[in-house]
């Protein structure tokens, strides 16, 4: 049978995967989490800006 033959070979891999530790995985969920509130912050910034601009030129 493929499918179970399949399995076992996924089984396998997976045993040779290092995962990374808690506290490195913590970091970079503090950095994605970070990166993403500047981003937002600029582009809010920059939106108010041009809307902003805009209402003044119109």
């Amino acid at each position: 049978m493929k499918f179970f033959q399949f399995c076992k070979e996924c089984v396998a891999e997976l045993r040779k995967v290092v995962w990374p530790s808690r506290s490195h995985v913590l970091s970079s969920v503090g950095v994605v989490l970070v990166s993403t509130l500047v981003a937002a912050a600029v582009l809010g910034l920059l939106d108010w800006a041009f809307t902003t601009g805009l209402r003044f030129i119109f």
